[in-house]
């Protein structure tokens, strides 16, 4: 039977990675007629294309997350009536944004101006002073579960604790914190799941309108008067760089609660879904709580919170002998690399010992996630803080639905019961 693998398709949601080991074995440079895009599974063909920016560029993502897989998105009335809206809406200048320096879509000597501005707020000084506040909070999100209540451990662990730091490092205020999540997922929503097809929908236009209008209003507010906040930092000029200018604060918050927010609630999600379904490796992490590091690794290995990106062919070029034509789409698919044979001995074995020393579920090269070391961060404080409690629960659901999304993966609900 042929393989119509689609990365953009539902079919593989439930479990991709069956799929996944025949495109590595059958199809490692896989043409998806539907995406019109050359999907590429095996570890070093993934690698290969992470470290080659030049030839393929990250521009890609903004071309998805933006027009919801639409390389070339139609004109059409709802469109036009929707940008319009949102223009006056949010008193934006289309063209601005357009123009904005994109940390997730730039390359070369832009992306490299641009992470030196950003990287400032992510130094490791800086995330090491976070963490007792992201280990009291892990502790106090974890209160529910320790009085016998009704627990969802992701929208009472994995969610709050991510959107919490992430909202306090750019001094927004607790009582907009609710609206920085809702924001997110309706930016998944729209841009990588099944409301793609609605993009120009009231609901999408409304929640970047609120977006774009809060973080103008305190870039504005931090520039005139800074603190010691992530976006003071951002707009704020430093041995002849030049501060990002408003959109681009825009832009870049955006990123960090998409896949900053995200990917940390996944990877905690997922975290909890493996050792559920593997109850000998929980008893070892159980005993062992110094191997939680390794159990975070391990999960961005075995089940990786992005499973996938995008990237544009700038040259006509070729990977493992398959020509490439400039300007095609390419889909460096991370979740199958992870789980490459060739790479890592029995991928398919959830292994909280492991050393998956090389793993790509924060990506690689130039591009590297930004916020790895906070994410680690996070799911460390939140694994340790939950861990001693798994051993007397139970899940709701034998298998939790997941997340509507064909980019990012991780459990939408997480239930947990008392052990019968």
């Amino acid at each position: 039977m042929s393989l119509d693998y689609d990365p953009m398709s539902e079919r593989w949601h439930e479990d991709p990675y069956p799929a996944y080991r025949r495109l590595r074995d059958e199809s490692p440079v896989h043409f998806a007629p539907e995406t019109n895009a050359w999907c590429v599974s095996r570890y070093d063909d993934v690698q290969h294309v992470l470290n080659d920016p030049e030839t393929f560029s990250s521009r890609a993502m903004f071309t998805v997350l933006m027009s919801g897989g639409d390389e070339r998105p139609p004109l059409t009335w709802p469109g036009i009536k929707a940008m319009l809206r949102f223009a006056l809406a949010a008193r934006a200048r289309p063209l601005a944004f357009i123009q904005a320096r994109n940390l997730i879509a730039s390359d070369g000597a832009v992306h490299t101006g641009m992470r030196a501005i950003v990287n400032r707020g992510f130094t490791p000084r800086r995330i090491a002073a976070w963490e007792p506040r992201v280990r009291e909070l892990a502790q106090q999100c974890l209160a529910k579960l320790r009085r016998g209540e009704p627990f969802d451990a992701v929208e009472d662990l994995a969610i709050p604790l991510p959107v919490t730091i992430i909202a306090e490092m750019l001094g927004v205020e607790p009582e907009r914190r609710a609206d920085f999540k809702r924001w997110s997922d309706t930016v998944i929503h729209f841009s990588t799941g099944s409301g793609r097809s609605n993009r120009f929908s009231d609901e999408f236009v409304d929640a970047m309108t609120g977006l774009i209008r809060y973080l103008r209003k305190v870039a504005r507010a931090r520039r005139e008067r800074p603190t010691d906040d992530l976006v003071s930092t951002l707009v704020t000029s430093q041995e002849g760089e030049v501060g990002l200018t408003n959109y681009e604060v825009v832009l870049f918050v955006t990123l960090l609660l998409v896949a900053g927010n995200e990917t940390t609630t996944n990877l905690i999600g997922n975290a909890v879904n493996a050792l559920l379904d593997h109850p000998d490796q929980l008893a070892r992490v159980v005993s062992d709580p110094s191997l939680v590091p390794s159990l975070v690794e391990e999960t961005l290995r075995y089940d990786a919170p992005v499973q996938l990106i995008f990237r544009n062919a700038t040259r006509d070029t070729e990977i493992a002998g398959t020509p490439i034509p400039e300007g095609s789409w390419v889909v460096p698919i991370l979740g199958s690399a992870n789980r490459d044979e060739r790479r890592f001995e029995d991928p398919d074995r959830f292994d909280v010992g492991r050393n998956p020393q090389g793993h790509l579920g924060f990506g690689f090269g130039k591009h590297f996630c930004l916020g790895a070391s906070l994410a680690r961060l996070e799911a460390t404080a939140a694994l340790e803080a939950l861990i001693p409690l798994l051993a007397g629960v139970r899940r709701s659901e034998r298998r939790p639905a997941l997340i509507d999304s064909f980019l990012v993966r991780g459990p939408s609900r997480l239930d947990l019961a008392p052990a019968a």
